[in-house]
């Protein structure tokens, strides 16, 4: 049975159920895996290039040799160099050659993607965690909103699935709940709630596509709710990770002088940087190296509900079929 909503309509999929851009879990087996069962996978594409190596159009192209149903692509558009910029232009120039009709944006202003992508027929949905940023983009016309609220993993909002899409009504477009759907009544609610679809991560990192290792797995299967917890020493802003003996030996706030760089315009871009390339060299090591004594685990609050290692098709079409028995 094919689920209608506003998300699955405009995406041209079967299930309002997209697999998140994770960093560094994104593997290419996985997004096309999410993709042939009836939701949609998105590519990240720093995962992409630099965790699994491949040149970005041939790594698209390994994703269709497993699927030819819709892909997204997560343009991340923060302007952190002129450099960072140009490339992330020539990723969505490739992906639009490539067939790719679905953008994710987050951290900027995202209308050089709506510009670029539109004439093509593409959609763009934006990552929001409160009004003013949704009217924001809005104006400059994206065709949706990724919600991220309180119980997602990684940089998660400060609002909960209830007060985000009561927020968010106004707007008009439509909504995408992220953050706190591991099982089928998580799903199920948060599309009785309002929203047009859910976007998941976590419960996507524990499935046997996903490329990260199995200790990375092992550990949101045996993580509560209580277990997650926000860390500001991988990112230098709070970060959802899994409690682990590394997170507990740290501490979870940067040090005295790390808040003040971050805190002033002319040291910002400096300390981010640094804390940029510090923690994906160590979460990437973590995801794919298994166990070490300095373990960062992204993981949401939706670990609570996630129980088993699944196959992908198994969590669309579970959920799914949940839903429509309703």
């Amino acid at each position: 049975m094919k689920l209608k909503t506003k998300l699955t309509e405009q995406l041209g999929i079967e299930y309002p159920i997209i697999c998140g851009a994770m960093y560094p879990c994104s593997n290419p087996e996985l997004v096309a895996a999410v993709s042939e069962a009836g939701g949609i996978g998105v590519v990240q594409p720093l995962t992409l290039v630099y965790v699994y190596g491949f040149d970005f159009r041939d790594g698209l192209k390994r994703i269709r040799q497993l699927t030819q149903k819709p892909i997204g692509m997560n343009a991340l558009i923060e302007k952190n160099s002129q450099y960072y910029e140009k490339r992330m232009r020539n990723w969505v120039d490739i992906a639009l050659e490539e067939g790719c009709r679905f953008f994710v944006t987050a951290l900027g202003n995202p209308k050089w993607v709506v510009d670029k992508v539109k004439p093509h027929g593409a959609r763009v949905y934006h990552d929001v965690t409160e009004l003013k940023w949704a009217l924001k983009v809005r104006d400059v016309g994206v065709d949706g909103l990724i919600c991220v609220n309180n119980r997602a993993g990684g940089h998660a909002g400060r609002r909960s699935q209830e007060e985000l899409c009561e927020e968010l009504k106004e707007v008009d477009l439509p909504l995408v709940c992220a953050g706190g759907v591991g099982d089928e009544k998580a799903f199920c609610r948060a599309l009785e709630m309002g929203y047009e679809g859910v976007q998941m991560g976590t419960r996507f990192i524990a499935t046997t596509e996903c490329g990260s290792h199995f200790d990375y797995k092992n550990a949101i299967i045996r993580a509560g709710e209580e277990d997650i917890v926000l860390t500001e020493r991988v990112t230098g802003i709070p970060l959802s990770v899994i409690r682990t003996p590394h997170v507990e030996r740290v501490g979870l706030k940067i040090g005295p002088i790390a808040r003040f760089l971050f805190r002033h315009s002319k040291t910002k871009h400096w300390i981010r940087t640094l804390y940029n390339v510090r923690s994906g060299y160590a979460m990437k090591r973590s995801a794919l190296k298994g166990l070490s004594s300095k373990d960062y685990y992204q993981a949401g609050k939706s670990v609570a509900g996630i129980h088993s290692i699944r196959t992908a098709k198994d969590i669309v079409v579970q959920f799914s079929s949940t839903l429509a028995r309703r």
